[in-house]
């Protein structure tokens, strides 16, 4: 047993299972996510903490503190209570971080409500948790949150701020809409977040009596995840769960007070909000956010102005960014180090990214929404073929295994199976859910994630998809990510994905989507052709469409059942009922 509970690390002993616990050298943080805050803003309060670009605006720790501090007052002033649930539905500002640090140090739960939501969606999740309080975006490009507000619940025309009633949204009393310092017109029964901002005290003394009754342990943030399918569930987080997992993110990428990290990715989701801003404030780091939404050219005029030295995206965002006409014109050799995750980071965009970004320091990282969210990650002395081709090891204070689907043991390594995880970083369950709380963490608290993974002799652990995504061509078993793996080195390829389609005589054919790089021209047969002795016949896509993008969620996670149905339409397919 000795060789199979051995921490994960270059001195590992051959592991011959897929097991591997992290080190725990460093002790888990058992503070409250205020409480740590707190101690940083008071280590180096001068420090520049954010700096929010599209809003010209900027916050040294003492002066993020002080605005935290006085939102918090103002929450309380509302008739908040710890343990309610506050919602936060909002592309990326200094608002949004601000709500963050000030739900914590009162104990209010911050809901976060995806900003592709619409009308069905966050009436959905308003209710699912009883949302007292909602903070929103006015709008955003085409969406008007607050237009479908008022759809929900015309009824707040005619109601007064903090007394609001609905029958459509029966819990919350206050919505309060973000303006930039008192510019718009007034929003009837709506209130300014400059307005409550004002009205609170940061000298309030309410919230030194308030943080002296919260533990770690309690649940401070609800994540909504997207399933393919049914509900989206409350994955409920506590402080314990986030605020360790943005720590040991932030160590893995060596992260100091001399680091300013670029964060293009959206804070409603964890890859913002922990893998950004509280890998950032854990360490003293400076948070810049180039836009409220992604745009690339705004993230390399960024990363030049603000000399940043780390960058955050998902795959497309990177490719977004290299392949964009004024690349070559921005100055980027502040950076070094960063995150690539939220979807199957591939080798050759990778490589890019190391070479033509100076990203030589760049991490991968892997995890799920009910994990806080990070399981496994690379660090930046992890070596670049292991970097390129893996998801690094498992992080500290967690355990992984790899485990056969059907029987539940853990595999040999090399083997692909279901990826488990255990440790601090679990979430807490699915809100008002126990039943699916109970699917996907099992009795001996391991969650099981849905991924197939192999794990290597040294604890490196490979994702080759998604149990669901697997495709099952005559008996032969397909990752999709092989073949996207594959295709990624043709020249003129700049993305693809591949899905499997349903086939009579095969059970499942494959199908490739290729967006192809600007300027270039591709046929089906080029790409047959470049397949040709390279990969098993089974494994050429039968079908191949060029597209110019793929169905994406916000947050850059390709949509691969989207996918599917639109070339089953396209097609005429169905699938087979009796399988």
């Amino acid at each position: 047993m000795s060789a199979e509970l051995s921490s994960a690390s270059p001195e590992t002993p051959t592991l011959s299972r897929s097991y591997a616990r992290g080190s725990t050298d460093v002790p888990l943080i058992e503070q409250t996510l205020g409480g740590f805050f707190d101690a940083i803003a008071a280590h180096q309060p001068g420090h520049e903490a954010l700096v929010s670009v599209h809003q010209g605006r900027r916050y040294s720790y003492r002066e993020l503190q002080r605005e935290a501090n006085r939102l918090a007052s103002a929450l309380l002033g509302l008739g908040l209570q710890p343990g309610e649930r506050v919602g936060i539905w909002s592309h990326n500002n200094a608002e949004w971080l601000l709500l963050q640090l000030a739900t914590a140090k009162v104990g209010l739960i911050l809901v976060n409500i995806n900003p592709a939501y619409r009308t069905a969606e966050v009436e959905y999740a308003l209710n699912k948790v009883n949302c007292k309080a909602l903070v929103s975006m006015a709008s955003f490009k085409t969406s008007d949150y607050l237009g479908m507000l008022r759809e929900l619940a015309p009824e707040w025309a005619h109601g007064q701020a903090g007394l609001l009633e609905s029958s459509a949204l029966p819990h919350v009393q206050t919505v309060i809409w973000i303006d930039e310092a008192g510019q718009g017109e007034e929003q009837p029964g709506l209130m300014r977040f400059s307005s409550l901002l004002a009205s609170g005290d940061p000298d309030d003394a309410r919230l030194a009596a308030i943080a002296v009754t919260l533990q770690a342990s309690d649940p401070i943030n609800i994540q909504f995840t997207s399933g393919t399918t049914g509900f989206p569930k409350g994955a409920t987080l506590t402080h314990r769960n986030i605020l360790n997992n943005g720590y040991f993110i932030g160590e893995a990428m060596k992260l100091t007070p001399a680091d300013r990290l670029c964060i293009p990715v959206p804070l409603y989701h964890c890859f913002g909000m922990v893998l950004g801003n509280l890998a950032c404030l854990t360490h003293g780091a400076t948070i810049v956010y180039p836009n409220d939404g992604f745009d690339a050219l705004s993230v390399l005029q960024t990363v030049q102005a603000e000399k940043c030295t780390g960058l955050h995206g998902v795959p497309t965002m990177f490719i977004a960014e290299l392949d964009h006409t004024r690349f070559k014109e921005f100055d980027l050799s502040t950076l070094r180090t960063g995150i690539m995750a939220g979807s199957p980071c591939p080798t050759e965009v990778m490589k890019r990214v190391v070479e033509q970004m100076h990203l030589s320091q760049i991490t991968i990282a892997y995890g799920m929404t009910e994990t806080s969210p990070v399981s496994c990650q690379s660090s930046i002395d992890t070596p670049l073929d292991k970097r390129v081709s893996t998801v690094g090891l498992v992080q500290p204070h967690l355990e992984i295994k790899i485990i056969d689907p059907e029987s539940g043991d853990i595999v040999a390594t090399g083997v692909s199976g279901e990826l488990c995880t255990r440790g601090y970083s679990v979430m807490h369950g699915y809100w008002d859910d126990a039943p699916r709380t109970q699917e996907a963490i099992d009795a001996d608290g391991w969650m099981h994630t849905g991924d197939l993974a192999t794990m290597d002799s040294e604890g490196y652990v490979n994702i080759v998809g998604r149990i669901k995504d697997m495709v099952i061509r005559g008996g032969e078993n397909i990752y999709p990510r092989e073949i996207e793996e594959f295709l990624y080195r043709h020249p003129k390829v700049q993305d693809v994905q591949v899905v499997g389609l349903p086939d009579k005589r095969y059970g499942e054919e494959l199908c490739a989507w290729i967006v192809i790089k600007p300027g270039q021209t591709l046929s089906e047969d080029e790409v047959r052709d470049f397949c040709k002795g390279k990969i098993a016949h089974y494994k050429v896509p039968r079908y191949i469409r060029f597209v110019s993008g793929f169905p994406m969620t916000v947050t850059g996670k390709i949509q691969k059942f989207k996918i599917r149905d639109e070339m089953k339409n396209q097609l005429g397919l169905e699938e087979d009922k009796t399988a």
